[in-house]
């Protein structure tokens, strides 16, 4: 690629290939009668548009050479011809070439000014009504109005894309109210990060000669606001006044008084919650507060239908015993019983302690006793494998909850409280990956008479997304339970579970066997690690276990970066694995190559992607979801990925929400178990060194675990336990503590 920033004009002689929700365009643009081919997030372009473009020139392997555009700046076309191929395009709905030549015939080099400030003329053109005349110039003046938001935003480098979205809000004002506040691109719907508006701020203070205000409360909410968002995409559903206070005044330079204004001024229009736990102020995002009291006040309502009768269901678990022919031992009794009697219940234990034998149980009874079920889990890998386990249709929650989207794109689900689930039982696996804001969805979808049991291990790493829901609820005392503790003597068998038990009580794991399922390989340093980790793929498991290093192998690291990080290590293992090749179509992003034949994981729940199965078509590719790459097109712009027998088209718009997955971070492993498991433990990322992550890692691993690293890392991973804790209120207000100050 030639990285010279070069600029290029010309009149665009037709559109090949258009994404309307990214901006995505390839065209062809005649520069004084030479076609240059343009690929880039330009926004709405329409034929016979005049262009203006700075980028630089790349070299496909397909199409050869294309013009890849980063800015775009339009001008109007100007003569009659031009204008009626502008304007019968496409781009105004309804209005076709040869109906454009006669608005052009008739009102020449005036036909734009016409289309926006005197549409009703239209009508003077035989064919045209007064309606369709009305509905072009609305058409046209919005056409207008995005596209100077496009050149506007633009000076300060904000994407077409980002454009759309600020217009999708906004409309015809979206000018003038971020000229007053700048600080609106950080709202919900847009979404850019504080740092964009910020700058754009200063910028327009700098263009207009008025002087920046560091202490403006538009600044000093959007700031804090930011702040709060930041943490929750840490975990945190809210943060302790004080401490939220010192990051503010920090990080934006303010006063104190200037806080306290922008906080409490914020809680008053409600867009923060402040909360009073024991004589300590939290505050919190308003979306999140209403979450949390939501949970509160939903389970509040369901503990008050759970039976108070001892009603014993002994008798029809024995019935199961001899049925299947096997032995509950009493905890397990106890948790079959607490299902059936209560209307709110949470079923934990780790591995090998029996769990999905109990829940089986209590799928049996409640089936016996006619009880409709539904069967959920937080993510496609974890609903199939609780599918696998019960025998049952199980789906993600999403999907039982039915995912739409608004006209905005915010996430919506057609299933509430006006729509609730028709099941007289849900049952969701995988708990402790529930964020708050999932829960509370779940709830206003439950019927007030329906059963709720959550199932889950409270060890493993918590949400992805902000909340500790599966743990505050059982520390909450208030809601009934069973931990399931004895393990039984299959499962005993394997060391894989007895050293997970070991690192839940911050106990050493057993690394010296040799005959077992849980391997531990010492090495030094980080590229040690990271070689050895490659070599076990490409190599030695194939050779010693005949495993598959696509199908069966899945590495799982505790961080992205460092030399034995996610990042490096899929580098390293798409050269050992899937090497480039001439055979081979690729896609470059940033550092990343994408290739026919990788593995990657969608990054985060993207609902208005389509994908086909056969004959079959839906929407969503959802957080954690893992596909191969079956072609990589640069002249759509995109690849075409294999999600499971779903095959979706992902454009390089959205590269961003894909990563490559020969290696991922223990996170995103969460609900999902694999065959053989290579885990390399690095002492990089010392913040991320604690024992629920080692202990998730652990128990994803179904028949082979190879832990790689250095035993005091390890050791210092199971000693660790402060991993797992977050500023949550949803215990507080459980408990009755968390009151309005």
């Amino acid at each position: 690629m030639d990285e010279t920033v070069k600029t290029i004009s010309g009149t665009v002689d037709g559109v090949i290939f258009k994404n309307a929700e990214n901006g995505y365009v390839v065209l062809e643009l005649d520069c004084d009668g030479s076609p240059v081919t343009v690929v880039g997030c330009l926004g709405d372009i329409a034929e016979g548009e005049k262009l203006s473009l700075t980028g630089g020139f790349i070299t496909s392997p397909k199409y050869g050479e294309q013009f890849k555009a980063e800015t775009c700046e339009r001008q109007r076309p100007t003569t009659p011809e031009e204008i009626a191929r502008y304007i019968g395009s496409g781009i105004i709905k309804g209005l076709g070439i040869k109906t454009a030549v006669r608005v052009t015939e008739k009102f020449g080099e005036a036909t734009l000014d016409v289309m926006e400030n005197a549409p009703e003329r239209l009508s003077e053109v035989k064919g045209i009504t007064r309606e369709k005349a009305v509905f072009f110039g609305a058409q046209y003046r919005k056409l207008c109005g995005v596209n100077t938001l496009v050149g506007f935003l633009s000076e300060f480098g904000i994407s077409p894309a980002a454009a759309v979205a600020v217009w999708q809000k906004y409309n015809n004002s979206s000018i003038a109210l971020i000229k007053e506040n700048p600080y609106l691109l950080c709202d919900e719907g847009v979404g850019l990060d504080f740092e964009i508006a910020d700058k754009t701020a200063e910028a327009l203070s700098s263009r207009d000669a008025v002087p920046f205000d560091f202490c403006g409360i538009n600044r000093v909410k959007a700031g804090i606001t930011y702040i709060l968002s930041e943490n929750a995409g840490i975990g945190h559903t809210c943060l302790p006044a004080v401490k939220l206070r010192d990051r503010a005044v920090e990080h934006l330079g303010i006063s104190r008084d200037a806080f306290d204004a922008g906080l409490y001024g914020g809680a008053d229009e409600g867009r923060f919650s402040v909360l009073e736990i024991e004589g300590k102020e939290y505050a919190c995002l308003s979306g999140y507060y209403r979450a949390e009291r939501y949970i509160t006040d939903k389970l509040t309502e369901m503990l008050k239908l759970n039976f108070s009768s001892d009603r014993d269901f002994s008798r029809e678990i024995a019935d199961v015993e001899q049925a299947e022919g096997i032995s509950y031992e009493a905890l397990q009794k106890a948790a079959i019983n607490g299902c059936l009697v209560n209307n709110l219940f949470i079923l934990t234990g780790g591995p090998g302690t029996g769990k999905t034998t109990t829940l089986n149980a209590v799928i049996r009874l409640l089936k016996r006793g006619r009880k409709t079920l539904s069967l959920a889990a937080p993510t496609g890998r974890a609903a199939k494998r609780m599918s696998e386990l019960t025998g049952e249709r199980a789906q993600t929650i999403h999907r039982l909850l039915e995912v739409d989207m608004t006209k905005d794109d915010l996430l919506a689900f057609k299933k509430n409280e006006l729509n609730p689930l028709k099941a007289d039982a849900v049952i969701i696996d995988e708990m402790s990956m529930v964020d708050a804001l999932l829960f509370e969805a779940l709830l206003r979808a439950v019927k007030p008479d329906a059963k709720l049991i959550l199932v889950g291990d409270s060890d493993q790493l918590p949400s992805v997304g902000a909340g500790n829901i599966l743990r505050d609820l059982i520390s909450s005392g208030v809601i009934p339970g069973v931990r399931l503790t004895e393990i039984f003597r299959q499962a005993a068998e394997s060391l894989i579970v007895v050293n997970a038990h070991k690192i839940v009580k911050g106990r050493e794991p057993e690394l010296n066997a040799r005959d077992k399922d849980f391997f531990f390989i010492p090495c030094g340093g980080d590229e040690e690690i990271a070689e050895t980790v490659v070599g076990l793929v490409k190599t030695r498991l194939p050779a010693a276990y005949g495993l598959d290093p696509f199908d069966d192998i899945q590495v799982l690291a505790p961080a992205k970066i460092g030399a034995a990080g996610t990042r490096e290590l899929n580098k390293m293992l798409q050269d050992a694995i899937n090497p480039a090749s001439v055979k081979k179509r690729e896609m470059k992003y940033f550092d990343a190559v994408f290739r026919t034949g990788d593995k990657v994981m969608q990054v985060v729940n993207d609902y208005n992607v389509e994908w086909k199965r056969g004959g079959e078509k839906g929407m969503g590719i959802f957080n954690g979801d893992i596909g191969i790459i079956v072609d990589a097109d640069n002249y759509s712009g995109g690849l075409t990925v294999n999600f499971d027998g779903r095959a979706a088209f992902v454009p390089s718009s959205l590269f961003n929400k894909i990563e490559h997955a020969f290696a991922i971070t223990v996170h995103k492993s969460q609900g999902s178990e694999y065959k053989a498991v290579i885990m390399p433990v690095s002492s990089f990322a010392r913040r991320l060194l604690y024992r629920s992550l080692l202990y998730t890692g652990v128990t994803r691993a179904r028949d082979l675990l190879i832990v790689v690293g250095k035993r005091e890392t390890i050791l210092k991973m199971a000693e660790n336990e402060r991993g797992t804790s977050r500023y949550s209120c949803l215990k507080s207000m459980i408990t009755g503590k968390a009151v309005s100050p």
